[in-house]
């Protein structure tokens, strides 16, 4: 069975998942996205309470499952106190350093639905002013939103609508390079997203008998601990994390394969599926590099601390700065798609 990545239509998807919010907990606009493309691919599918989607395609086996999840949230912020100034003091979703968000533009969603800009900024930020404004400490104390509105106090403010637990969407700022090059904050996890969603669409279309009936978990509080580690159906076998390749000093992953990972923070990834979809890179020529992740936990180790008796396993894109503003290229979105579509086709051993 031959497999086509089409390029096109994967960077147009991802395109369309990073531009839509969704921080953990307001994921509701992105949930609702992928359960019309499912339903346009008339995939069965159903949606959790926690408000995930678990889409389902039969395959020969019906005894012995596997399950693929990747998520949709990301990280952002929510609205901790509307300070006297007008301006904004944050609480973060999810884990970042509060630099990597600095000087960047923002949108903070209303509980009425309004949708009102900002610039997330230090307090001290003028050098003119303030002599220390580089060296002071980037925290919940010292930054703020400011707000693209006409406010000079807290009442004004919130008379725009604006109240504390509103959250706060970052700008993802995604551009194609044409060396290859994908950059956008929220690559994390909306790549693997992307490509999950187009191996969706491939069996579909292409009418793949898979060899055991196989579960795509759209999960959205993974950036929150706890995104796939409920409703997983008791005959999964086999758990499969797609999630991005950590990069940095120490580590093999790069921008242009597909990072298997053997170990994170949670432990190591059982040894006999992770040796499998080595094999199957090595067998199918694909790019791959195998990797621990230091700081690191994903949905297949949230599902293991759960107590769910699977065998579980990561792999996906490797993503250079991750939490920050992230870069791939689309030779990893390649060899990562080209590996889930091997492993699908494959038999559970």
């Amino acid at each position: 069975m031959s497999f086509t990545f089409n390029k096109e239509e994967t960077v147009t998807l991802l395109k369309q998942l990073v531009e839509i919010p969704s921080p953990s907990g307001f994921t509701q606009e992105i949930m609702d996205f992928m359960e019309n493309i499912l339903k346009e691919l008339q995939v069965p599918y159903i949606r959790t309470n926690k408000g995930a989607l678990i889409a389902t395609i039969k395959g020969e086996d019906d005894t012995k499952h596997r399950l693929l999840t990747a998520h949709t949230d990301t990280l952002g912020a929510m609205v901790k106190e509307v300070k006297s100034s007008g301006r904004l003091k944050l609480t973060m979703v999810g884990g970042f350093n509060w630099n990597a968000v600095e000087g960047e533009y923002c949108t903070i969603h209303t509980a009425s639905g309004k949708k009102i800009r900002g610039t997330i900024l230090m307090h001290q930020t003028t050098v003119h002013v303030y002599k220390n404004a580089s060296t002071l400490p980037r925290d919940e104390q010292n930054i703020e939103v400011r707000i693209d509105e006409k406010v000079t106090n807290a009442e004004e403010t919130r008379a725009l609508g604006i109240e504390v637990g509103d959250f706060v969407s970052f700008d993802p700022r995604f551009e194609e390079t044409d060396t290859g090059f994908i950059k956008s904050r929220h690559l994390d996890d909306k790549a693997s997203t992307a490509l999950l969603l187009q191996l969706i669409k491939t069996l579909k279309e292409s009418d793949v008998a898979l060899p055991h009936t196989t579960h795509f978990y759209i999960s959205n509080n993974e950036e929150i601990g706890y995104g796939g580690n409920s409703n997983i159906p008791a005959q999964t076998v086999e758990y499969i994390a797609v999630d991005m390749g950590a990069i940095g000093d120490g580590q093999t992953s790069d921008e242009y394969t597909v990072s298997i990972c053997a170990k994170d923070s949670s432990g190591p990834y059982h040894y006999e599926l992770t040796r499998q979809l080595v094999s199957m890179a090595q067998q199918g020529n694909i790019d791959y590099k195998l990797d621990i992740y230091p700081y690191y936990g994903s949905d297949a180790s949230a599902a293991i601390r759960a107590g769910f008796d699977v065998k579980h396993a990561l792999f996906g894109p490797g993503i250079e700065a991750s939490h920050a503003y992230e870069r791939t290229h689309i030779d990893s979105l390649k060899n990562t798609a080209e590996l889930l579509y091997a492993y699908v086709n494959s038999k559970i051993l």
